[in-house]
């Protein structure tokens, strides 16, 4: 019997890389925890080690808070699964698989590891025939439609669960995630289809072979590179585009019913698909497990154990990439407010839509006049970026969101009123309250 051995590495890779995600999932959630501590100025899980209570283990009490996943893991299991009368169970039940699925399979075609070269081996009896082997969980010449159909199916679980529920601000948070998910999507495809139009190529090794060539995508198509970051941000329903669950105005939004490890698998979906839409984004702007912008740094390929070493080189790079644009979202989503629902909406199909159409074109012609290089791409863009600011200017401003004077308040008061927002004295405007009240001018 004589299987190829690329399908060994293809069930090896898938296998290893889904352990990895689900527990770099789990320390995301500490992760984030964390920068949001940082960034409200708190501390964060600190207290939770590995200790489980026994003595013999007492030096691992505290240990900076990482036993605090386990801790939330064995929470969720152990929580009481409550549905609401009147919920249709079965949808309910299969909305939470419904998202999770499509997160944890996407990243299958990201070759984390580039290329090694294996000789004919046999283990058990069976031979499998070598040669240059992509590692990746599937080796697919057109790997970026796969994503990008995948990543398509995670609308199915919002909508399912937001339905099932049986409650009207489940249903709205449905309603508005499957309407953000299908207009962010069309400058998502836009921006990678400039991309794919500059490279000429389906294959995500080819992508990254451009990168190594002509130096990363991120300069030579910067502006596509931040319409896809904002897309991928509003596929995951992470801020400023968390209208799907926002707290202030819909409980939870689509996942308000959900309790125990049905919550947990919505809750792990989304760090999931951040995961996979980071990767997507270094593959086709970071240069993959590249490790520099214009230096070819390491080899294509290499044999034997050496292969090995360079291919577990190679996924600590790409890894990493994946890593610091995962806890960008997260500064991110602690920095910047929540945009409302209609500017969600008029921001996608007013700005981000057109722009997204004239990078396209933009890259056809500098493809049709074969000035696909670094440099003609990076004016190029400098002079679309020109353009859209001139045109700006152009378009009528809305007064949507303007401020309603209402006499007597701050920002309107009355004849002769003198207006004082901040403390007038004493200990609130004191520095050091605890070596006492020092005269303040």
């Amino acid at each position: 019997m004589t299987i190829p051995a690329q399908v060994l590495v293809n069930i090896l890779v898938f296998t290893l890389v889904v352990h990895v995600v689900l527990i770099t999932v789990a320390y995301l959630i500490y992760v984030e925890r964390k920068v949001a501590a940082y960034i409200q100025d708190r501390i964060g899980p600190n207290r939770v080690g590995f200790d489980f209570g026994i003595p013999q283990l007492k030096f691992l009490r505290g240990f900076l808070g990482l036993g605090q996943p386990l801790a939330d893991g064995l929470k969720f299991l152990l929580k009481e699964d409550y549905a609401p009368d009147r919920v249709d169970k079965w949808l309910f039940t299969l909305a939470p698989v419904a998202i999770i699925v499509p997160a944890l399979i996407g990243f299958a075609i990201i070759p984390f590891g580039g290329t090694i070269v294996l000789p004919d081996f046999s283990i058990l009896g069976i031979h499998f025939t070598g040669g240059e082997i992509v590692v990746a969980g599937l080796a697919a010449d057109a790997g970026v439609i796969y994503l990008l159909g995948v990543a398509s199916l995670g609308v199915y679980g919002v909508t399912l669960g937001g339905w099932a529920s049986n409650n009207k601000y489940s249903f709205l948070g449905g309603l508005r995630c499957s309407a953000q998910m299908i207009s962010y999507e069309i400058p998502l495809g836009l921006s990678l289809l400039a991309v794919l139009l500059l490279v000429g190529s389906l294959s995500p090794t080819d992508i990254i072979a451009h990168q190594r060539e002509h130096g990363w995508l991120a300069f030579g198509q910067p502006i596509a590179a931040v319409i896809f970051f904002l897309a991928i941000l509003a596929e995951a329903n992470r801020a400023p585009f968390d209208n799907a669950e926002a707290e202030q105005e819909l409980v939870g939004g689509y996942h308000t019913e959900y309790s125990s490890m049905r919550f947990a698998l919505f809750f792990l979906a989304e760090y999931a698909h951040m995961i996979t839409s980071s990767a997507f984004f270094a593959l086709l702007f970071l240069g993959g497990w590249q490790p520099v912008p214009f230096l070819d740094a390491l080899p294509e390929s290499a044999a034997g154990l050496a292969g090995v070493g360079l291919a577990a080189l190679k996924f600590g790079i790409y890894f990493g990439k994946v890593l610091t644009l995962v806890v960008l979202m997260m500064v991110i989503r602690w920095t910047i407010p929540r945009l409302r629902y209609d500017q969600v909406m008029i921001m996608a199909w007013q700005a981000i839509i057109p722009i997204s159409l004239a990078v396209v074109v933009l890259t056809s012609i500098m493809v049709y006049f074969d000035q696909t290089t670094l440099l003609p791409m990076l004016l190029a863009n400098g002079v679309l970026f020109v353009l859209i600011m001139s045109v700006r200017r152009l378009i009528p401003k809305t007064d949507t969101s303007r401020r309603i004077p209402l006499y007597g308040s701050r920002f309107n008061p009355m004849p002769g009123e003198t207006v004082r927002t901040g403390p007038m004295g004493g200990i609130a405007r004191e520095d050091r309250p605890i070596q006492g009240t020092a005269p303040t001018a």
